[in-house]
């Protein structure tokens, strides 16, 4: 032990001394070291040398690293020796009397490198410092006890597939916590555990490349490589580390696509209309993405006027469509060939190409059951007008494609022909006029023609039919417009009047055209022009037109040019007036010859009001009239006679019975009979009341009593003419008269009637009261 630490001692004498220095510039070349001759020499206090430990060293015993001693040390155990700073007490201990240093434990160079303390030699007995105390350091030394590590690992890489030798695919780094300035436990070296020979590793960077040409991601899309690292520059005994490299091959455009089938059959139905789908087509392309983007085409020139072939939203599939209509009569089959070629070629992969293939299609068209097929898709016939019922237009024509031999039945859609112009035969599809035609009411009649077939009224079709009225000179000319015109008593000779257009309704040609003949002779007051363009010019003539009271009625002879010809004769109002000098009109000889013996403008708007006023008086007598009137029916309408007394106190049903005396609806005493002889005057207050008849024996009956004192109310003259009607807080059984009233209780009660004399007798008091009634009024005296 003691033989091991003087080699220890020995081996670090030569890192030299520490201690106090007079001078910054000094050099020792050992324990007692020789300064140079240049320098000069201060007596040195501290003899020590720098230490060192070795990292994880441990034993059963504290280790000796090194010994610290002062040159005032005489060994006479006077001096004591103290150490401090960073592990003092706890990993490094000195021994006071010799100073000896020892490691308590074992250290880890990768917790902590070095350790700087302080050193201290007192008098033991005073604890006086003999020596500035001074930091020397305590380095751990490393040793290989850290393997290398992949701290990002694992990796994840793509490479293009089909990369060339030698492609850069991902680089990975280890870590080796280990001192890298000391021996080779920090030094590293890459190798390829697994993964070859597809891929290599750099020794030294960590890179990884590809070893191999041409990798195809159709056969390999995914390659896991395992990189090891291992230090001590990968001799025997040092440490390693591993991770895993997940390398994955990026497609590219390396495939050309192919049909899986060199002859693809489809069928449709011959009613099938353009965009209808046949079928579908795919080229199978390994690649992913836009490298397996394909186009088709069709290469054939009978297909792609009947088909055409489009790629779906996802670019894979070709969609073969109807482009026009088929007819199994007339083809029943259709085969071309059909080319699929990749959008996106790659010129780096052209050697791998053609990128594109081609399959043979055919389609079998399959025969429909369809409607009958007219001639021509729309037909235009013409007819004249003015032609009677029954006249021939022209004629459709339908055929059965499935059944050429079956009868078709032809009709006109009601609402297309909604005058019912026209009549089709329904076995030949002959047109003929029902009424006759106008062709200036109507020019254009569009019908629409049915064909039905006969055995199957569900295959129909429709065709448009146009028909034309043709125009005859039916339409005599006439004047644009009604002409009135004047003309100054001071014109001039040959003055223009008016110009006056005429028009014929029938169509333009010589139907249209228009000739003017005017008044002739030498008595002839005015002149009219033709001017050969549809127009004439009424002119003055040469001999002025002689002053009169009345306008002039021209008369104007109107000719066409058709066959027949036709004429109307028209006339123009034409009054000669008196005019200012610009020519404008101050009056006309008429006005002037009646104003003298009229009236004038005042009178006539006095006049006028008058009118106004008395039609205003004659409204408002109508109206109050017919409110009066109405006013009297209002009040026969409602029963005015009657007061109806109401209370705002709520019945209790049969309680009320026992909480009411109906006893005082009651005259227990009677009275006697009235005395015979005509009933009183009512339009007179009587001498003495009349008397109560008396309550019918037996159980009270409020109905029967009711009508008693009805009765009685009816015969009494001394109460007034109108009814009085008393609500009263008990609930009967209900009453069998329906009506209360006095009006009418004499009669629907079977008792005693009425007065007897009539109500005219009552005096003039009363007059009102027997209008209500219905009684005629007297006369006037």
């Amino acid at each position: 032990m003691w033989g091991l630490m003087r080699l220890l001692l020995a081996w670090l004498g030569g890192w030299g001394c520490m201690g106090r220095l007079a001078a910054p510039a000094r050099a020792w070349a050992g324990s007692r070291g020789r300064p140079e001759p240049s320098l000069l020499r201060t007596r040195r206090s501290w003899v020590w040398n720098q230490f060192f430990v070795i990292e994880e060293y441990a034993g059963p015993e504290p280790v000796l690293i090194g010994k610290l001693h002062s040159d005032v040390d005489r060994g006479e155990g006077r001096t004591k020796y103290l150490l401090t700073g960073e592990g003092a007490g706890t990993v490094f201990v000195i021994d006071e009397a010799t100073g000896n240093i020892h490691v308590t434990k074992s250290l880890d160079r990768e917790e902590k490198a070095q350790y700087v303390l302080l050193a201290q030699a007192v008098d033991r007995a005073s604890n006086r410092p003999l020596e500035p105390p001074s930091e020397f350091i305590i380095k751990v030394q490393d040793i290989n006890d850290n393997p290398p590590i992949f701290p990002l690992g694992p990796y994840h890489a793509t490479v293009p597939e089909m990369s060339n030798v030698g492609t850069s695919v991902i680089q990975v780094t280890a870590h080796d916590a280990d001192d890298p300035s000391y021996g080779n436990s920090a030094k590293l070296v890459y190798t390829v555990l697994d993964g070859l020979p597809f891929f290599s590793v750099d020794p030294q960077t960590g890179v990884v490349r590809t070893a191999i040409p041409n990798m195809d991601r159709e056969t390999q899309e995914e390659f896991l490589v395992v990189i090891q690292a291992k230090d001590m520059g990968g001799h025997m005994g040092g440490l390693s580390g591993s991770t895993t490299v997940t390398v994955t091959l990026s497609d590219v455009n390396d495939n050309p696509p192919k049909f899986p089938q060199s002859l693809y059959q489809f069928s449709v139905v011959e009613t099938a209309g353009p965009g209808t789908l046949v079928g579908r087509l795919r080229a199978q392309d390994p690649d992913l993405g836009d490298n397996a983007l394909m186009a088709y085409s069709i290469l054939d020139g009978e297909g792609s006027e009947a088909f055409s072939i489009s790629t779906d939203s996802q670019g894979r599939d070709g969609l073969l469509t109807v482009r026009k209509p088929l007819d199994f009569e007339t083809r029943r089959a259709y085969s071309f060939r059909v080319e699929a070629t990749n959008t996106l070629i790659d010129p780096a992969y052209l050697r791998r190409g053609p990128f594109k293939d081609v399959a043979s299609v055919r389609v079998a068209v399959q025969d429909a059951p369809e409607p009958p097929a007219f001639t021509q898709a729309a037909y235009r016939l013409a007819v004249p007008e003015n032609k009677g019922p029954g006249t021939l237009v022209g004629q459709v024509s339908a055929t059965d494609l499935d059944s050429p031999a079956s009868p078709i039945r032809y009709s006109i859609l009601p609402h297309s022909d909604l005058e019912r112009c026209f009549s089709v035969e329904p076995e030949d599809g002959t047109i003929r006029t029902a009424v006759p035609l106008d062709r200036e009411a109507r020019v254009w009649h569009n019908l629409t023609v049915l064909a039905t077939e006969l055995d199957s009224s569900a295959q129909a079709s429709r065709v448009q039919v146009a028909i034309q009225t043709l125009d005859e000179n039916d339409n005599a000319p006439q004047l644009s417009e009604p002409y009135d015109t004047f003309v100054c008593d001071s014109a001039a000779p040959g003055q223009l009047i008016q110009v006056i257009r005429a028009l014929d309704r029938d169509e333009v040609g010589n139907n249209s055209r228009v000739s003017f003949h005017g008044p002739l002779g030498p008595d002839a007051n005015f002149t009219v022009r033709d001017n050969q363009d549809g127009s004439a010019s009424l002119l003055l003539p040469s001999r002025p037109a002689p002053p009169r009271q009345a306008p002039y009625l021209v008369p104007i002879e109107l000719w066409d040019w058709g066959q027949p010809v036709l004429s109307s004769t028209a006339t123009v109002t034409v009054s000669v007036c008196r005019c200012r000098p610009d020519g404008s009109v101050a009056s006309c000889r008429p006005e002037a010859q009646l104003s003298p013996a009229g009236l004038s403008t005042g009178a006539l708007l006095a006049i006028v009001t008058c009118v106004g006023t008395l039609l205003a008086l004659v409204v408002l007598f109508v109206a109050l009239r017919r409110q009066k009137q109405e006013a009297l029916m209002v009040l026969e309408e409602e029963d005015v006679r009657e007061n109806i007394i109401t209370y705002d106190d709520e019945g209790g049903g049969e309680e009320d019975t026992e909480a009411f005396d109906i006893s005082a609806l009651q005259n227990p005493d009677g009275a006697a009979p009235p005395a015979p002889g005509p009933p009183a005057r009512r339009d007179v207050l009587p001498w003495a009341r009349a008397p109560r008849q008396p309550r019918p024996p037996g159980p009270a009956d409020v109905a029967q009593l009711l009508a008693l004192r009805l009765r009685e109310a009816d015969e009494d003259p001394s109460v007034p003419p109108y009814d009085s009607v008393q609500v009263y807080g008990y609930e009967g059984r209900g009453s069998s008269c329906g009506s209360l009233s006095s009006l009418g209780s004499g009669s629907e009660l079977g008792g005693a009637p009425g007065p007897a004399e009539p109500l005219d007798d009552w005096g003039p008091l009363f007059r009102t009261l027997a209008e209500l009634y219905g009684a005629k009024e007297p006369p006037a005296p």
